[in-house]
């Protein structure tokens, strides 16, 4: 048990707790402060004041994490968003498009959040390289839609991507390629905030190499930083003095994201003639998304909250689908204008995620985060809009990867659409083993994609392989036990079938 000084234990018995947590917090910020001037005297001249705007950034976060009671909400407060607070798509929908399409699309910026690394997947490098249709990659595949809007309306929707400090350099390498396409591609990195120890709180670098060894010891400081570091690059300000009004935000591995004209004609042309500065799009929960973000009401505000807000007694009600039965898509469309005020007033208010790692050696870690879509209570006439499934569809597993390289799905001009054949619009479900977790050896274990038209679920699990041509039907269950293999030969038709033990066809 800590044994204090006297004085101090007095003071604490005598309601002195509050100036004890104060001393405690003005000590930390204190250390804190020393830590980071220490890593900034390493800094290179050429990156000393952009290293000093991320820091500072870094530094206004802790000291809000020092402050806050916790994560939870007052769940007293939480409510259910209002009706006209969320609008259903069919009715946006139902407004038809102008003729000048093009003139609405002239004012559009395409973001894409491309900070993450393929490593849930077994692949080295951003994400947005891995193929994932007809030998195209995410960033091949959001290329491609938008050059598509371009050519057709003869517009300049530029294409914008959130790198972190771990996909900037191969992410830029490979942007070469596009050079030729009818899409201008800007960049720009998210800031490189420090971890932190989760005894002491403060950051294990101890300075800016960018060394192996290093390099766990930065962190890139989760989607919400888009508002800093967009403003700080100076596109911004830049894409303002273009003409450019609002900027769709989606995540590069949701496939379902693409250029909606019927939700940007709603923002240029409101009903009201109130123009709407932050939408989200929400979509319908199923038991497979209970732990998502979820649009509620907080004073006046719409407000997003996320599982990790929620008080644990309360956690099932968050998780109920009959009380909050929508998600946050992370499908956004922001005003450029009203970033740019907010962010020069200080006043987007984000909550904090507190994410715990333990690094390779076993140290115990924290990063301070935010989510892009915690800023929506900061934005005047926030809107939410329940749209089609169809338009979350995200690439986080090789079982989602096993959807959409299926013909479940049609490619047209980079955007996959479900395919017309398939009797129910909902997607099957799909549990793949370890041993499909990377994306090699998924590859290796499928000799083609099977037909799943008339698939409603698949579980596979063990050492199994796919022949060519395997028509999967209803429900399907492969399951190979420890030390069994199972082949399923080429041209096999699998219909509400449990196929276990061994199963090895051998060519004569």
């Amino acid at each position: 048990m800590t044994s204090f000084p006297g004085g101090l234990r007095n003071a604490m018995a005598g309601g002195g707790m509050l100036q004890f947590q104060e001393a405690i917090r003005e000590e930390l910020e204190e250390a804190m402060k020393s830590d980071l001037e220490k890593i900034l005297s390493t800094a290179p001249e050429s990156e000393l004041e952009h290293i000093k705007k991320d820091l500072a950034g870094f530094q206004k976060l802790f000291h809000r994490f020092l402050q806050e009671k916790g994560p939870s909400v007052d769940w007293g407060k939480i409510q259910r968003p209002p009706e006209d607070s969320i609008q259903p798509y069919e009715k946006i929908k139902a407004k038809g498009l102008p003729d000048n399409i093009a003139s609405v699309l002239n004012k559009l910026v395409v973001v894409k959040l491309n900070g993450g690394l393929g490593t849930s997947m077994g692949c080295k490098g951003p994400k947005s390289l891995i193929g994932v249709r007809n030998e195209n990659t995410f960033l091949d595949l959001t290329v491609k839609q938008i050059e598509h809007l371009n050519t057709v309306y003869n517009t300049d929707v530029p294409l914008v991507l959130m790198n972190s400090f771990n996909t900037d350099e191969d992410t830029k390498k490979i942007l070469q390629k596009y050079s030729h396409c009818r899409v201008k591609i800007h960049t720009f990195n998210q800031s490189r905030y420090p971890r932190i120890s989760k005894e002491s709180l403060l950051p294990i670098a101890k300075d800016l190499s960018y060394s192996v060894e290093n390099a766990e010891t930065w962190y890139p400081p989760g989607h919400g930083d888009i508002y800093a570091s967009f403003y700080n690059s100076g596109l911004l300000d830049r894409l303002i003095g273009e003409g450019k009004e609002y900027i769709f935000v989606s995540n590069i591995d949701n496939l379902g994201a693409t250029v909606d004209l019927y939700i940007l004609n709603h923002l240029m042309n409101p009903p009201n003639g109130k123009k709407c500065e932050f939408v989200m799009e929400v979509t319908d929960k199923t038991r497979a998304d209970v732990k998502g973000g979820t649009l509620t009401q907080c004073e006046g505000k719409l407000r997003l909250v996320e599982i990790a807000q929620v008080p644990r007694a309360h956690v099932d009600e968050f998780k109920s689908v009959s009380k909050f039965k929508i998600f946050n898509t992370n499908n956004l469309w922001i005003s450029l204008s009203a970033i740019k005020r907010l962010q020069e007033a200080n006043a987007i208010d984000m909550e904090i995620i507190v994410n715990p790692k333990t690094l390779d050696g076993g140290l115990n870690v924290i990063q301070l985060e935010t989510a892009v879509g915690a800023a929506i209570k900061s934005f005047e006439n926030s809107l939410g809009i329940n749209v089609p499934r169809s338009r979350f569809l995200p690439v986080k597993t090789t079982s989602d990867l096993l959807l959409v390289m299926s013909n479940l799905y049609s490619l047209h001009a980079g955007s996959l659409t479900m395919s017309e054949k398939r009797e129910f619009p909902t997607v099957p479900l799909t549990k793949l083993g370890s041993s499909f977790t990377k994306v090699q050896d998924y590859l290796k274990r499928f000799e083609s994609i099977p037909d799943m038209l008339e698939l409603d679920h698949l579980t596979v699990s063990g050492d199994v392989t796919f022949g060519k041509n395997v028509v999967l039907k209803g429900t399907v269950i492969i399951i190979a036990n420890h030390g069994d293999r199972i082949d399923i030969p080429p041209g096999a038709v699998l219909e509400n079938k449990i196929v276990s033990g061994n199963l090895r066809i051998l060519d004569h």
